[in-house]
C-alpha cells in the first residue's frame, strides 16, 4: 500500500469516557424506560453520564447490553466497558457536534485506505484487491460514490459527487431521531479503527460483516506479519482495537434494535 496516513487514523483511537479504576457503588444494574428513551439504572436510581446527562439510550436493547456491562463489574473499570465509553460519547459529545463527525470522517473520504493500492509484490496486490474491491463496489453500487484508486501514497484527488455522495449518507444517518447520535459515534469509531469510512459503511450497511471489515482493514500489516512476525506490544494493542471495534458494531445494530 498505501496510504499510511489514512491507515493510522488519529492515535489510539478509541471512545471517550472516564479512565482509572473506581470502587463498586451499587449492587444491581438494569435498564428501563424514562421520557421517551431506556436509561440505566443503578440501583434504581437513574444513572448519568461523566457531563452529568441523564444515561439514556434510544433503544431498549442498547440499554440493556450497558446495564450488563456494570452488572459485569466487580471494580468500575471503564477499560473494560467499551459500550459505555461509547453511549458517553454519543450523549455528551456527538448529540452536539453532529455536523463535526460528519466533517470528520469526511476526511477519511478524502484519502481513504482502500483507495491507495501497493504496486507489488503480486501476492500483496491480490489480498488489497481481494479485501478492498468489495468495498468499492458497495460504494458505488449502494451510496452511488465512485473513487478513484492510486498506487503508492501520492494523493490522488477524488470526484466531488463522491464524496457528496459519502456525506448525504452520513448527514441522512445524523437525522435517525433519538438513535442518532449513538449510530454516529458507533460509525465514526469504526471509521477510526478501520482508517476507512468506506470499510465502516460497508459494514454498517450490512455489505460485509465485522471480521471482514477488519482484515480488510488490516491487509498490509497482516502481510507483513506473515514475512516478519508478529510484535507482541502491537499485537496487544491490536486486540483492544477489535474489542472496540466489536462494542461500536454492536451498539450500531443496536441503537436500530
Amino acid at each position: 500500500m498505501s496510504n499510511d496516513t489514512a491507515k493510522a487514523g488519529p492515535a489510539a483511537p478509541e471512545a471517550h469516557g472516564p479512565t482509572g479504576r473506581r470502587k463498586r457503588f451499587y449492587s444491581s444494574a438494569s435498564a428501563g424506560e424514562h421520557k421517551g428513551g431506556f436509561a440505566l439504572f443503578l440501583d434504581d436510581r437513574l444513572a448519568r453520564t461523566p457531563a452529568k446527562a441523564p444515561f439514556v439510550l434510544p433503544t431498549l436493547a442498547a440499554a440493556e447490553a450497558v446495564a450488563l456491562e456494570w452488572a459485569a463489574q466487580d471494580e468500575i473499570d471503564f477499560a473494560s466497558m467499551p459500550l459505555t465509553r461509547i453511549a458517553h460519547t454519543a450523549i455528551d459529545g456527538v448529540a452536539f457536534a453532529t455536523e463535526a463527525v460528519v466533517a470528520e470522517m469526511l476526511k477519511y473520504a478524502e484519502t481513504d485506505l482502500v483507495c491507495y493500492r501497493a504496486g507489488g509484490p503480486s501476492t500483496l496486490v491480490k489480498a488489497e484487491a481481494e479485501a478492498w474491491d468489495p468495498i468499492l463496489a458497495f460504494a458505488a453500487n449502494r451510496l452511488g460514490a465512485r473513487f478513484l484508486c492510486t498506487e503508492g501514497i501520492g494523493f490522488v484527488e477524488q470526484p466531488p459527487e463522491a464524496i457528496a455522495a459519502v456525506r448525504a449518507k452520513l448527514e441522512e444517518i445524523g437525522r435517525r431521531g433519538r438513535g442518532a447520535p449513538l449510530a454516529l459515534a458507533s460509525l465514526s469509531l469504526m471509521t477510526a479503527l478501520t482508517g476507512s469510512v468506506l470499510i465502516a459503511l460497508a459494514l454498517a450497511e450490512g455489505a460485509i460483516n465485522l471480521e471482514e471489515a477488519w482484515r480488510a482493514a488490516h491487509v498490509d500489516e497482516d502481510y507483513e506479519i506473515k514475512l516478519w512476525g508478529a510484535d507482541e506490544e502491537a499485537m496487544q494493542r491490536r486486540a483492544r482495537c477489535h474489542a472496540e471495534m466489536t462494542a461500536a458494531d454492536r451498539l450500531w445494530r443496536l441503537a436500530a434494535a
